[in-house]
């Protein structure tokens, strides 16, 4: 059978055996795993050699992505899906992480490396990536070859030569594989003293990220010291680490490029704008001037589109029509926090729809307004607890005070002489 069949495991041969040998003692598998192995020893095939290198100081850095689902982070609560793109430079054992929020791009790889080479402080001769399949994934030929030139023009500005290791062999990674265990067992152990997985906000996340590769980079810092010394200058500026679209408003105050919704201020609707997506932004521009950041959003595996919505962008027009509000397309994603979204539930259960739209409408707009969404929605948390509607009145009166209760100011004018005299004892 083996020399049938050079790959069979020693399992299976035991199985066949013992099939057709029923009366064999099942003792004998260690045994028969023991001669097996020495039989490949001596007739065996030829195996794969792996040869190690010796490195240079300054000569190679390497970058791969790796997963992080096993650690079940979240923030505020809701589970983060998220990647970690690593670059390590591997003489010395620098090693830089990014949080990327969504999947293996161009873009991820091109805004970590930037940040680690800018963060080490000079470039490596040679960047080795593996082989970017997925970066490449659903791209046409055209769109292939865009990212390929991408890449190389990236590599080109930091004078570093582009290589890739061959697919699906991982040990030609082998110098940045098997560090994503040793960063991965470091993350869990900070995560498991820390006595909780939730963070406040991703940014406090990423600063937990980056505390964890500090002290790690620290135990290497003569090394790294070391090789900073040899390595490339760094050039006068980053380069794009973006992909850029031109997209125009539409009259429901949005835009959707790869297939996610968003919404902007209502005056933009019409014009132009021209997008730079980052894996977890989008910057807006009208011409040259910079309008705002937004949240990136993602579309979702089955093909329906994401959305990325800000109930501030569309509340002036939503008062105006609230009615508006009940078939509303986006309507779940309006809500900004999760009480919203309850109380309109329980408006539509007990109220007239055109009644229910409004005091919802109403709301939102007391938590633009008066800048108390944080605060309202704790009270329309407590209503939903305990099962009753808002008091609209009472809402009105804290968040909305009537202009006749404010107190009058009486400002008295002083003479204009007056400033004479100040400006006559200035001068004495």
């Amino acid at each position: 059978m083996l020399q049938a069949a050079p790959g069979l495991r020693s399992v299976a041969i035991f199985e066949e055996i013992c099939r057709r040998h029923p009366k064999l003692d099942g003792r004998i598998r260690r045994t028969l795993e023991r001669r097996i192995r020495t039989w490949r020893a001596i007739h065996g095939p030829e195996q794969e050699v792996i040869f190690r290198q010796v490195h240079e100081p300054g000569r190679l850095g390497l970058s791969d992505f790796t997963e992080m689902s096993d650690e079940h982070v979240t923030i505020v609560g809701v589970p983060l899906d998220h990647r970690l793109y690593h670059f390590r430079l591997i003489w010395s054992g620098f090693e830089h992480v990014h949080v990327i929020l969504g999947g293996e791009s161009y873009v991820a790889l091109a805004e970590g490396l930037q940040n680690a080479l800018w963060a080490v402080g000079g470039a490596p001769v040679e960047h080795r990536s593996d082989s970017l399949s997925a970066a490449f994934r659903n791209l046409d030929a055209d769109a292939r070859q865009d990212l390929t030139l991408r890449y190389d023009a990236l590599c080109e500005h930091y004078g570093m030569t582009p290589t890739r290791n061959n697919r699906g062999v991982a040990h030609e990674n082998g110098g940045i594989e098997s560090p994503h265990g040793h960063l991965k067992a470091a993350i869990k152990d900070a995560l498991l003293m820390r006595g909780s997985r939730d963070f406040d906000e991703l940014a406090s996340y990423r600063h937990f990220i980056d505390e964890v590769v500090s002290r790690k980079n620290r135990r290497n810092g003569p090394r790294i010291d070391a090789e900073r010394a040899v390595l490339q200058p760094l050039p006068g500026a980053r380069t794009s680490d973006y992909e850029e679209t031109i997209v125009t408003v539409t009259s429901t105050s949005s835009f959707t490029p790869r297939k996610v919704f968003y919404t902007v201020p209502s005056r933009l609707i019409g014009h132009r704008l021209r997008v730079r997506l980052y894996d977890d932004r989008l910057n807006l521009f009208i011409g040259g001037t910079h309008l705002m950041t937004l949240s990136r959003g993602r579309s979702f595996n089955n093909g329906s589109h994401g959305h990325v919505l800000d109930y501030r962008h569309v509340i002036h027009s939503l008062r105006r029509k609230p009615m508006a509000l009940l078939k509303l397309v986006y309507r779940d994603q309006l809500f900004p926090r999760e009480p919203y979204r309850q109380t309109f539930d329980r408006l539509i259960a007990a109220l007239p729809e055109r009644i229910a739209c409004r005091q919802m409408v109403e709301l939102l707009a007391m938590a633009h307004e008066r800048a108390s969404e944080a605060e309202l929605a704790e009270l329309l948390a407590a209503d939903v607890a305990a099962n009753r509607l808002p008091d609209m009145d009472a809402l009105r009166i804290r968040f909305a005070p009537d202009p006749a209760a404010l107190p009058d100011v009486v400002v008295e004018l002083v003479l204009l002489v007056t400033y004479d005299l100040l400006l006559a004892g200035e001068a004495a």
